[in-house]
């Protein structure tokens, strides 16, 4: 099971790209992949000619490609260094009635994600 999820604060912690951060686009649970913003981007030849969006122009195409998730750790909100993810069980009153929660929560501060 991953622990990184859409839209996370994530640093690239090994690899052409270590130490810039990102947020997660998209998760591949599958492939144990994720598509952070701003890393690992690769160029992708275009043929000319028509594609998806209508245009005729071929050239070259700067794409954000997955990348392994051991690779990648969450940033901690409160001291923006990457850190290790834990969950953890709270009770809260939800209707009038108890409810048990799963929370993610950054091990190095212990704040919430």
């Amino acid at each position: 099971m991953a622990k990184i999820k859409k839209d996370d604060l994530v640093q690239v912690i090994a690899g052409k790209d270590k130490g810039k951060q990102g947020k997660v686009l998209r998760v591949f649970p599958a492939d144990e992949r994720v598509l952070v913003e701003g890393v690992n981007r690769v160029t992708k030849h275009l043929r000319a000619g028509q594609n998806n969006n209508g245009s005729t122009e071929g050239g070259l195409q700067v794409v954000e490609a997955p990348i392994h998730i051991s690779n990648v750790a969450v940033v901690d909100p409160e001291t923006q260094k990457p850190t290790r993810v834990g969950y953890r069980f709270e009770t809260v009153q939800k209707g009038g009635e108890d409810v048990t929660v799963k929370v993610r929560f950054a091990k190095s501060s212990g704040k919430e994600l």
